[in-house]
């Protein structure tokens, strides 16, 4: 057998994977099963969680809208929230049920790079939106006097166009620094939504940088956030301790109690999704695991606010009130 000359043999290797590179317009997520029947079963159940998760949060978006006495500070940042949440189970979700129904596991190079910075938006928005909030409910409850000037309508949607602008640019570097790598070893991503650790799994190029920017932002952004609402909720806590009255302690430890649970909610399964290394073979064990931790906070964070806040509940009556009477006329 006739050798090529090592320099020629690297050329020639370089330009097969550069082709392959080229070539790849797809990338194949994990899938669920094999059996029909049990494809067709996990697709009602993501359908089902969805479709709850999702009417849950569009009817606190509706609720905080349209009710006057909630147009506080504090209930234009919950429907924010809400908002993002919606999109979030939207990105993944409804996709991921289609494909189980149809069994078609592919996913486009476009599409993938789009759900990427969608996730990456999203994710980075409610963190920022929760640590935002933190600040409503230190300032509402250790600052009250000077609550309707910190939190003015004005500063309010100025916190929220810089939450949505700095998530443009994050999601932006990241999926653009992401796909800037070639794909060369394998086009199967071991998850069922595309993610940027399971891309730099997958990448035949140097992702030393990549991860380093990943976990240095994550740090950063995620420990800044927890920090900063760790030591609001100390300042709260000090402060309502020093109040006479037990009612009035009460009553503001229940305005807190919800996004102290949403906040959790949201950091554990964001931890589980994004921060575990991923595996060179995805099992079912945990494509279900990433399901549910994808979906946990989305669909648990109206029902933790509808159940927990007295306005929420109340506003959902008189809303039910009007519409039983309108119907009745």
């Amino acid at each position: 057998m006739k050798h090529l000359p090592p320099d020629r043999e690297v050329t020639q290797w370089s330009l097969k994977m550069s082709n392959f590179t080229t070539a790849m317009t797809e990338f194949l997520l994990m899938g669920f099963s094999d059996t029909h029947e049990l494809r067709i079963l996990y697709s009602l159940f993501l359908f089902l969680i969805y479709s709850a998760g999702l009417m849950g949060n569009l009817l606190i978006v509706i609720i905080t809208t349209f009710d006057r006495r909630l147009h506080t500070p504090m209930y234009f940042f919950l429907r924010n929230l809400s908002i993002v949440d919606a999109c979030f189970i939207s990105i993944t979700i409804p996709q991921a049920s289609v494909n189980s129904l149809v069994n078609n596991r592919a996913i486009s190079v476009p599409g993938c790079a789009a759900q990427i910075f969608l996730l990456t938006f999203t994710a980075y928005v409610e963190l920022t939106l929760l640590t935002v909030m933190a600040r409503d409910r230190y300032v509402a409850i250790c600052q009250p006097l000077l609550y309707p000037v910190i939190m003015s309508p004005s500063v309010c949607m100025q916190m929220t166009l810089t939450c949505l602008f700095t998530g443009l640019l994050y999601a932006g570097f990241h999926t653009g620094y992401t796909f800037r790598l070639s794909f060369c070893q394998s086009n199967v991503i071991h998850q069922f939504f595309c993610d940027i650790p399971s891309l730099l799994k997958i990448s035949c190029s140097e992702t030393f940088s990549n991860t380093l920017f990943l976990l240095g932002s994550i740090l950063v952004i995620g420990l800044g956030s927890f920090v900063f609402i760790t030591a609001s909720y100390i300042s709260i806590l000090s402060t309502v301790l020093k109040f006479p009255v037990k009612e009035d302690q009460r009553k503001a430890f229940s305005t807190c109690v919800p996004h102290i649970i949403v906040v959790s909610l949201f950091l554990i399964s964001s931890s589980y999704v994004y921060l575990q290394p991923p595996s060179d073979s995805g099992s079912l064990h945990d494509i279900i695991l990433s399901i549910v931790c994808s979906i946990v906070a989305p669909f648990l964070n109206p029902i933790v606010y509808s159940l927990r806040n007295k306005q929420i509940k109340e506003a959902v009556r008189r809303v039910m009130k009007k519409k039983f009477l309108l119907r009745n006329k």
